[in-house]
């Protein structure tokens, strides 16, 4: 994964970042694809590092390692779907070739592969497997092929490896079924020029529906960018369009981190690092709920399989996220009869929205529980097919005289978790303080979620 940037790539995605407000309020024409609408609404997916660093208690290989190293006895990947499922992942990405070269599929290309491993006799194919059980378990499918190759000798001839590289798309993009999504990292890029244009239009002739991720500092045209650290967090306004160079597009963004702290790929006695349900539930909180994707990293042992600890807090993590979100704890499905257009946003259908009226730059969302109600936060959607309109609003509730705010903030975009103390109302309303264009509000959900859990 992404440890490090070149100080240069560093300050492009501080640029980036920077100028994010200022181009919103220039940019609700820019809209996003079907594609993109689609990948947005997955909302969470994991990634899988296995290879050489497992059987070598490592995080960065050096492209050295002999592939006689990589032997494991009892690969599940279905045990790494279901997992995945149980936490509430829609989405698996598979690391095919991680930085140091070793690909975990049989190309063609090299022989630096499974190939020349003793695994099933040098005929296995992990990302084959992962595709499969993905694809079996309901889950949606990608592909993490990594830029830099710190094994392959073409490397240090751009020309020769950018065919390479090339040519390893190309057997991925035509051998796997279709992909939701194409990793491009960003490590180790430094002083080397890749043909990204050339690389995409070999992605773009076999999966034209695959969205691709990458750093803004790479190339201004990806469908995705990297939030810019492997916290798990959103920080600050979360906007959609970003501007660089000038270039502005379309651009949602994914939070990428492990579920063990600051380790990618498996270690031996390594339990002490698995991350605590709340702190999960914390994350997805931050990332999901600030309008971003996470992007979950889970590891298998050396025997193939997940460990029984990760596989346990997986599953309790995903039951801490149903129990606090879950569509039976929304307060707001409760309520008195409203018109038809308000009731498309308290409905729990994502298909539906509300709208404000036409013209206005000024709205009121508002649930009237018919009684006093306790929560302690807001769920709100926004309808993006149109653009991202919403540019300021508040949470209130009416205690019998007169609106108060409880939250504030400016975006919403795919999904805006508003938390606050824990206040008891009968009427609660998403206030739209000020929108470019119609705002269209998909849902607006009401949780008493409390605490995050002890553990």
């Amino acid at each position: 994964m992404k440890r490090f940037l070149p100080a240069a790539l560093g300050a492009a995605l501080a640029m980036a970042f920077a100028s994010t407000v200022s181009s919103a309020q220039e940019a609700t024409d820019i809209t996003p694809s079907p594609q993109q609408i689609h990948w947005q609404d997955l909302e969470f997916g994991v990634i899988v590092h296995f290879g050489t660093n497992t059987f070598l208690d490592r995080e960065w290989g050096d492209g050295t390692a002999d592939p006689k190293v990589f032997n494991p006895d009892h690969v599940d990947a279905l045990q790494w779907a279901r997992a995945s499922r149980a936490a509430g992942a829609r989405y698996m990405v598979m690391v095919a070739k991680h930085h140091d070269g070793f690909a975990l599929f049989p190309t063609a290309q090299s022989d630096y592969s499974v190939k020349s491993s003793p695994w099933m006799g040098g005929k296995g194919d992990l990302v084959r497997l992962a595709s499969d059980a993905a694809r079996a378990e309901g889950l949606e499918f990608g592909v993490y092929l990594s830029p830099w190759d710190r094994h392959e000798p073409r490397y240090a001839e751009p020309q020769a490896y950018d065919a390479y590289y090339r040519a390893q798309v190309e057997e991925l993009a035509q051998h796997y079924g279709p992909l939701v999504e194409w990793w491009l990292d960003g490590a180790g890029s430094a002083g080397h020029v890749y043909d990204f244009p050339r690389y995409i239009e070999t992605l773009r002739t076999y999966q034209p529906n695959a969205m691709v991720f990458a750093d803004m500092g790479l190339f201004e045209y990806g469908d995705l960018r990297w939030v810019g650290q492997e916290d798990g967090y959103i920080r600050g306004e979360n906007w959609n369009v970003i501007d660089r160079h000038g270039y502005r597009r379309w651009r949602p963004v994914e939070v990428d981190t492990p579920l063990h702290d600051l380790h990618w790929f498996w270690h031996p006695n390594d339990e002490g690092t698995l991350k605590s349900v709340a702190k999960l539930v914390d994350t997805w909180e931050n990332s999901v709920g600030r309008g971003g994707q996470l992007m979950l990293g889970i590891a298998p042992d050396r025997h193939g399989r997940l460990p029984d600890a990760d596989v346990a807090r997986l599953e309790a993590f995903g039951k801490a996220l149903r129990a606090r979100y879950g569509d039976a704890s929304n307060l707001a499905r409760h309520h008195v009869g409203t018109d038809e257009n308000i009731e498309a946003a308290l409905d729990g259908d994502k298909n539906t929205f509300w709208s404000a009226p036409a013209g206005s730059r000024h709205a009121t969302l508002e649930v009237n529980f018919g009684h006093p109600v306790t929560f302690d936060r807001t769920l709100t959607m926004e309808w993006l097919d149109d653009g991202q309109h919403v540019r300021k609003y508040a949470i209130e509730v009416f205690d019998g005289k007169a609106w108060h705010a409880v939250a504030s903030a400016e975006a919403i975009g795919h999904m805006k978790i508003d938390v606050f103390p824990r206040v008891t109302a009968q009427r609660v309303r998403l206030n739209i303080l000020s929108s470019v264009g119609d705002a269209s509000i998909r849902e607006f959900q009401v949780f008493n979620a409390g605490p995050l859990p002890s553990n």
